[in-house]
């Protein structure tokens, strides 16, 4: 709730619900919760009520306002399917996503070192992408990008041992800024893969250096960027999960510094540990560049230290 003299992007609030309407009114719909409810969904859910119903007093939003957001959540739902989550687009521009993963996944700041760091899934992420062999590619009909070599070891981050067994599931878009689902031209899976690492810990493989791309702008997502007067880019970046039998997953990216929208990402999602350089590579016809990055795990046992 908004304090006395608040002020969010030029606007101010007092945070006093107005007395024109009935002042019980939330605290009555906050205590119908049944007796049979969590504690925690007693809490989160209240909490919401709560948060919701003084943001609808403060604006006095109308019921043609609220409609015009119940038919943005609509078409979010009815625009969702197995190769595009439009309702994460939506909380993804509204910076929901980064938010949660923030709090979700942050360790102490004081550590010497920490797990990699996360970022957000986003809404184009498909299961059971094809299991390829380390050194092969995720590159097909594709001959007008930029190919790169990445390569990496994958470890614990405690104690810098190499993890074997450590699956890395990657994606990213093609140079036209679609992801395969997306593009009827591209074969079905194209640009993915999971990477399992051996005994050393370590991988590669052979993708695009990925290029920047607008966030799909004929949904709600988009809709909702133009209403706000925000541009739809993204800046390049590649989409990792990697998981590891007693590690904790992490859902990540990583961002090519050479691109103009680093700094301004639509979805606020890039970190600065996760800001890499592709290098030139020589010698190898299969690939222009590389680039060497290594992830860092946390075992179930850290990850539940790291909150103590």
């Amino acid at each position: 709730m908004a304090t006395n003299g608040a002020s969010t992007n030029g606007n101010t609030y007092t945070g006093k619900p107005s007395r024109k309407f009935d002042p019980t009114f939330t605290q009555r719909v906050i205590d119908a919760t049944g007796p049979k409810a969590t504690p925690r969904i007693r809490q989160v859910i209240g909490s919401a009520i709560q948060h919701i119903h003084d943001w609808a007093r403060e604006n006095e939003i109308t019921v043609d306002e609220w409609m015009a957001g119940v038919d943005i959540i609509n078409q979010a739902g009815q625009m969702s399917n197995e190769k595009r989550n439009e309702g994460q687009l939506v909380c993804d521009v509204l910076g929901l996503e980064s938010l949660v993963d923030e709090i979700t996944y942050k360790l102490a700041t004081d550590a010497k070192d920490q797990p990699t760091a996360t970022a957000i899934l986003g809404p184009f992420y498909r299961h059971d992408a094809p299991k390829r062999a380390m050194g092969d590619t995720i590159v097909f009909g594709i001959d007008n990008g930029d190919d790169a070599l990445m390569f990496g070891q994958v470890t614990d981050f405690k104690t810098g041992k190499p993890i074997e067994g450590a699956v890395l599931d990657v994606w990213h878009t093609a140079p036209n800024g679609l992801y395969e689902q997306q593009d009827p031209d591209q074969p079905d899976f194209n640009l993915r893969g999971r990477f399992e690492t051996g005994p050393d810990g370590k991988y590669n493989f052979y993708c695009l250096r990925p290029t920047s791309y607008p966030i799909p702008f004929d949904g709600p997502a988009g809709k909702l960027l133009q209403l706000l007067d925000r541009h739809p880019f993204r800046p390049a970046h590649i989409h990792f999960i990697l998981s590891a039998p007693g590690y904790k997953p992490i859902v990540t990216q990583i961002f090519d510094r050479r691109d103009k929208y680093i700094t301004n990402d639509s979805v606020f999602a890039v970190k600065d540990d996760l800001i890499v350089d592709f290098v030139p590579r020589k010698g190898d016809p299969k690939a222009q560049y590389e680039l060497q990055y290594d992830f860092r795990l946390a075992s179930y046992d850290d990850a539940v230290d790291a909150k103590l």
